[in-house]
């Protein structure tokens, strides 16, 4: 439970004018250490049928910060907020059944069915995910052209470590068409967001495409 927790934050999201104050009066009282105002305020707000607050109340659940809290409650609610569309709980749901919490058995079959919602939706937490889960064929089916697709896309979202796998896939001509010159356009993008070996990687390219550019 401990590494879902660590990933797992009290969570704003885009609300309607007519309840983000209470969210930002729930969220607020949660950062303070009022947990009883919090689970109040989610609470009313999930009554109302509020994705964000229905998704905070199971991570209360779960972080056992809820009187009689109640993992098979908190799963409950963070389904119920990621039919919704929510898309921290699709990704929330994912790693729930990838580390069996939640009075869950672990099914990684099950895991990326949720990750692959979030990162339709959007998530690039979920993109890196069902991308690792392809490469690996680790509850899914091997196939690097579909984990280049998603560290792609994970990549253009601005995580790193995408960035670095999918220049060095892309290098390889694994799972997609061997290109130097992107390899080296990737590489430095994660050079430039602080990834330590992606420097080499572009200095190494650099002499690999110097005489090619030269000719």
């Amino acid at each position: 439970m401990r590494a879902l927790l660590l990933a797992i934050a009290i969570t704003m999201a885009p609300a309607t004018i007519a309840t983000a104050a209470p969210i930002d009066d729930a969220v607020a009282a949660y950062g303070r250490g009022d947990l009883v105002a919090a689970r109040k305020g989610f609470a009313r707000l999930s009554r109302q049928g509020h994705p964000v607050a229905d998704y905070n109340l199971a991570v209360m659940h779960l972080r056992a910060e809820v009187p009689h809290a109640d993992p098979r409650e908190a799963l409950r609610l963070m389904t119920r907020a990621a039919e919704a569309g929510f898309v921290t709980a699709l990704y929330s749901l994912g790693q729930l059944h990838e580390l069996g919490d939640a009075g869950l058995r672990v099914d990684l079959v099950e895991a990326n069915r949720w990750y692959l919602r979030a990162a339709e939706a959007g998530s690039v937490e979920g993109q890196v995910a069902i991308a690792t889960a392809h490469y690996l064929g680790r509850g899914a089916a091997k196939d690097a052209a579909l984990a280049a697709r998603w560290y792609r896309i994970a990549a253009q979202g601005g995580d790193v470590g995408a960035m670095y796998l999918y220049a060095s896939m892309v290098e390889a001509g694994d799972g997609v068409t061997r290109d130097l010159k992107e390899a080296r356009y990737w590489y430095a993008a994660a050079a430039r967001n602080g990834d330590e070996a992606a420097p080499l990687k572009v200095k190494a390219l650099d002499a690999l495409l110097a005489p090619a550019a030269g000719s």
